[in-house]
């Protein structure tokens, strides 16, 4: 059994249409998925990445091809009231239910909900509250009641990520291989199958393809 990490930020509408698919599409292959929140502003930052919202072009594209996905592949996708939102409220939620960094997939699809189905505000204080109290048995205690641990997991979950080469979510890694986004998830299924294409020198080779640009082209 492979293990996969899925790292995923819960503002990203990506996210939210490949946790739906994950299961569709690994159907019949044997694994365990660690669901990793991660911040994605923070990812994107060290890259100098604006990310598809900081693009206005790109915002009103990604916005409807997204609702599109969601409407044809029967998992639905409305977007939030407002977007993108800052996302630490639904992270620190998320990872007060872990000891380890890692979320179980009720907790990952619970939030995942909340955001994306019935385009509503994703930060309502009230619907927030709501979302508290329907993870509260999930909780894992506090010592210092602040959320004091949640943040340090989170802060370790961006920090290993970035570590390791993740520059978006979401992103898949198994046996040191990174997958990025939703359309990765027919290579991921090749990888977990035994595809003697990740056998061979493509992997490593299509990385070392040099650029033809010259240095602030």
């Amino acid at each position: 059994m492979k293990d996969v990490t899925f790292y995923l930020d819960f503002v990203s509408p990506y996210a939210w249409l490949a946790f739906e698919r994950l299961p569709q599409a690994l159907e019949g292959l044997s694994y365990h998925v660690r669901y990793r929140p991660v911040l994605l502003g923070a990812l994107l930052q060290q890259h100098g990445n604006p990310g598809p919202a900081g693009i206005a072009p790109k915002r009103d594209w990604t916005y409807r091809h997204v609702a599109w996905l969601g409407h044809s592949l029967g998992c639905g996708l409305d977007m939030p009231a407002r977007h993108p939102f800052p996302p630490l409220p639904l992270l620190r939620l998320a990872l007060g239910c872990s000891e380890d960094g890692c979320i179980n997939r009720f907790v990952a699809g619970t939030i995942l909900r909340h955001v994306w189905l019935g385009g509503q505000d994703a930060l309502d204080p009230v619907r927030l509250e709501r979302l508290a109290q329907e993870l509260a048995q999930q909780q894992v205690p506090d010592p210092d009641g602040q959320q004091g641990r949640a943040k340090a997991l989170l802060r370790a979950n961006t920090d290993e990520a970035a570590a390791r080469g993740v520059f978006g979510v979401p992103a898949f890694e198994v046996d040191g291989r990174l997958f990025w986004g939703l359309d990765a998830l027919p290579m991921l299924r090749a990888c977990l199958a035994g595809d003697p294409w990740f056998q061979g020198p493509a992997w490593d080779a299509a990385a070392r393809v040099p650029s033809g640009l010259a240095p602030g082209y």
